[in-house]
C-alpha cells in the first residue's frame, strides 16, 4: 500500500544518511518510477527531501530537519513495532511484519526482538476472521459499501452498510459504519456476519468516532444480585473484577450488577 511504502521510506531516511532510488525500489518491490512519485508525495507533505546525483549521491533528507530524528526514541519505536506485529496475528498475513522490517532497516536496535511484549489479537475464529478484516479494510480504502447478512438477539436482516472503521473492543472485532436500513452509524460485529460482499461505491460522509462506553453499545436491562459459591472467585474475578461482589457470612460472594439482556442474565 502506497501510505505504508511512504512511512517505511521516511523511516529509512530518517535513520540513514542516504539511501538510493534503486535500493528503496528493491526493498519496496515496486519500480524506480513509483519510488519517485513517492518522494514527490513526501515533498508535497512538507518533507525537505534533497537528491545528489552521481558517485556517493542519493537522497536524503535536508540537515536542517535532523533534529526531528528524535521524534521516536527506540523504546517508542519498539512499541509500534510491538502493535504492528499484533495486526499479523489478526490477518493472517506478513504484511506488517514486512512494514516492521522496512520502518527498522539499518538500525538493529529497533528490531522488535528487543521488545519485551507480545500481542497476539487472534481468536477462536482464525480461519472465518481474518478475510472478513481483509476484505472491510479494502472496502474501507476504496469508499465501497458492503453487504451482509447479519444475525442479532433481534433476529436475521440483510444490511448494507458504509464502512468506516474496524474496531477491536472488548476482545472482539466490529465494524463501525453508516446503516442505510437504520439511516444512522451503527457497530456490527464480525463474528456474526455471513455471506459478505461488496457493494456500490459511496461519497464518503463525515463520519463521528464510534463511543465505545459500554452503557452505549451494551445498555443495561436488568439489574441482578446472585449469591456464588466460593468456588465461582475465579470466575467473577475474571468477568467483572475483584470489587465486583461482597463476601457473606457464611462464605458465598454476593454478586450486584447491570446486564443487556437474559441471555448474559442466564449465562
Amino acid at each position: 500500500m502506497k501510505m505504508e511504502r511512504l512511512i517505511g521510506i521516511l523511516s529509512i531516511l530518517l535513520q540513514r544518511e542516504k539511501v538510493t532510488a534503486p535500493e528503496l525500489a528493491e526493498q519496496f518491490e515496486v519500480s524506480r518510477r513509483t519510488i519517485q512519485r513517492d518522494i514527490e508525495s513526501l515533498c508535497r507533505a512538507g518533507i525537505p527531501i534533497a537528491t545528489a546525483q552521481g558517485a556517493g549521491g542519493g537522497i536524503f533528507i535536508m540537515e536542517g530537519y535532523r533534529v526531528d530524528r528524535t521524534v521516536l526514541t527506540a523504546p517508542e519505536m519498539q512499541a509500534i513495532l510491538a502493535g504492528l506485529r499484533s495486526l499479523d496475528s489478526v490477518s493472517g498475513t506478513r504484511r506488517y511484519a514486512q512494514l516492521m522490517e522496512k520502518l527498522s532497516a539499518g538500525t538493529d536496535s529497533l528490531m522488535p526482538s528487543g521488545t519485551h511484549m507480545l500481542i497476539d489479537l487472534s481468536s477462536w475464529y482464525k480461519t472465518s476472521l481474518p478475510p472478513k478484516i481483509e476484505f472491510i479494510q479494502e472496502a474501507i480504502e476504496q469508499h465501497h459499501a458492503i453487504r451482509f447478512t447479519y444475525f442479532s438477539p433481534k433476529g436475521e436482516s440483510v444490511r448494507t452498510v458504509e464502512p468506516y472503521y474496524l474496531v477491536f473492543h472488548w476482545s472482539t472485532w466490529y465494524v463501525w459504519g453508516w446503516c442505510r436500513m437504520r439511516k444512522d452509524f451503527r457497530m456490527f460485529k464480525l463474528n456474526r456476519m455471513t455471506e459478505l460482499t461488496t457493494g456500490e461505491p459511496f461519497d464518503p460522509r463525515s463520519a463521528p468516532l464510534p463511543d465505545l462506553e459500554p452503557e452505549q453499545i451494551f445498555s443495561i436491562k436488568y439489574q441482578v444480585t446472585v449469591l456464588f459459591h466460593p468456588s465461582c472467585r475465579w470466575r467473577l474475578v475474571e468477568e467483572y473484577g475483584a470489587d465486583c461482589f461482597t463476601v457473606e457470612l457464611d462464605g458465598r460472594l454476593r454478586f450486584t450488577g447491570g446486564l443487556p439482556d437474559a441471555d448474559s442474565v442466564l449465562s
